[in-house]
């Protein structure tokens, strides 16, 4: 069932974006006197299709990896007389160029309109407040510490979680220094740390950003609720059941089941006080951790009792962060927001490039299929968020200079408009040959890189 959430998803996501992408060349083109052939979301065998009175055919076809749009042109069939006019070839190289942007732009308008509408119903998060700092590493050498509640990076003001990673993805693979500002816990002071990245390294197999510079986030934890009580075990003999929610040891209260483990751990062989609320009431017991030896010889205790895994875990209000827009400031603020993800898109393509990140980062299906059923999952302003990304990559990685791509053809015109006359036709097919060479080979590395994650 949730394999087939994800395709479902996974498809809603690819024919909105392939939509808007195609329709977007098909609108310019009809402006620019271009006759359309066909539109179509998909490849192959159409499921369905139907064509207007102006004799364009508007098909759905059976494999939803993409479109195109077909036009008029004489490179490609042979053009009856009457259609001449409408030829895509024949219009003057600034439409063509119009008609091969137009694609690329759309995908940028559907994220403006995607994040606008996620500031309009307004977006929640959790303040980004550091749980537990690594020894050794990035965050514990700049000076972070738990309890402090990250604010800004670099200068530039975070609310959330999801914009402290947004902001480290700028960072990555860099090894200049980096600076945050921090609230510690309680406090209204700001404290500006530094320090440098150093040989920063993100595992792409698990690529968490926050643990990569040894920063845990203060994620909420789990009760100390009795889920499963072990055969003779201590638990058993101390008459504790399933459902038990422990409030406190030896008289300290117990707020989290990790809490609760550090602190039986610390006691080996020695009786502990609880208080338990059972059905509503509190009841009391005494409980005997067993010790045993570690496999790396060190002392522990155990009591024999598993957790309620189950739980819903929430966040503390005050950690709570709650922002929207109306509609008119939200504009302005969904165009920034889509232009600095394509800066970040383009950065990291060229970290890429250059080798500053490694190239086993790139996703591929696997990885898209698997994120938009996560985020269906998170409610319609989670899903907006991955269409608009989605969206924003699709349109920078389009406008890439490599034949076969959109801006393979901008590309092209461009040098024809410089040079008065059109790139020669051996010259365009070889760019083609090695564009679908470059584009095919990141296509099966990607996949490769899916595949290794799994």
């Amino acid at each position: 069932m949730e394999f087939l959430h994800t395709i479902f998803y996974t498809i809603i996501a690819l024919g909105v974006l392939v939509s808007f992408h195609e329709f977007g060349h098909f609108w310019v083109a009809r402006r620019c006197g271009v006759k359309v052939i066909r539109f179509s979301i998909g490849f192959g065998k159409p499921i369905f299709s139907w064509t207007d009175k102006l004799g364009t055919e508007y098909a759905v076809a059976w494999l939803p990896l993409g479109g195109y749009v077909r036009m008029v042109d004489e490179r490609e069939d042979d053009v009856a007389d009457e259609d001449l006019p409408y030829a895509f070839n024949r219009k003057s190289v600034w439409k063509r160029m119009a008609i091969v942007v137009a694609g690329p732009v759309a995908n940028f308008l559907l994220a403006i309109v995607a994040y606008w509408v996620m500031f309009v119903h307004g977006v929640s998060g959790v303040a980004a407040v550091v749980g537990e700092v690594l020894p050794g590493s990035i965050a514990e050498r700049i000076g972070l510490k738990p309890g402090y509640e990250i604010v800004a990076v670099d200068g530039e003001s975070i609310s959330s979680l999801q914009q402290l990673q947004e902001r480290l993805v700028l960072r990555i693979g860099e090894s200049d220094t980096i600076r945050f500002t921090v609230s510690p816990e309680g406090s209204r002071q700001e404290l500006n740390l530094s320090g440098s990245l150093g040989e920063w390294d993100v595992d792409s197999k698990n690529p968490n950003l926050l643990r990569s510079i040894g920063l845990v986030p203060d994620y909420p934890q789990l009760l100390p609720i009795v889920g499963e009580v072990l055969s003779g075990s201590s638990t058993e003999r101390a008459g504790l059941q399933v459902g038990d929610r422990i409030i406190s040891a030896d008289g300290i209260p117990m707020d989290s089941w990790v809490q609760w483990v550090e602190y039986l751990q610390l006691r080996p062989d020695q009786e502990i006080s609880l208080i338990v609320s059972r059905n509503g009431e509190n009841v009391t017991a005494d409980i005997t951790p067993e010790s045993f030896t570690e496999e790396d010889g060190t002392q522990s205790a155990r009591v024999g009792m598993g957790v309620v895994t189950d739980q819903v875990l929430k966040w503390p209000e005050e950690r709570r962060r709650y922002y929207s827009y109306g509609p008119v400031e939200a504009i302005s603020k969904a165009a920034g927001k889509t232009w600095d993800t394509s800066m970040m898109t383009l950065g990291a393509l060229k970290k890429m490039v250059t080798g500053l990140i490694s190239p086993e980062h790139l996703s591929g299906p696997i990885t898209i299929a698997k994120v938009a059923g996560q985020s269906a999952e998170g409610g319609v302003v989670s899903f907006l968020s991955f269409i608009a990304l989605l969206s924003v990559s699709l349109g920078v990685l389009n406008l890439l200079p490599i034949p076969v791509l959109d801006g393979g053809h901008l590309m092209y015109y461009i040098v024809e408009a410089v040079k008065g006359s059109p790139v020669s036709e051996r010259v365009q097919v070889i760019g083609y040959k090695v564009g679908l060479f470059l584009v095919m080979g990141l296509m099966v590395f990607a996949l490769y890189n899916d595949l290794m994650r799994l």
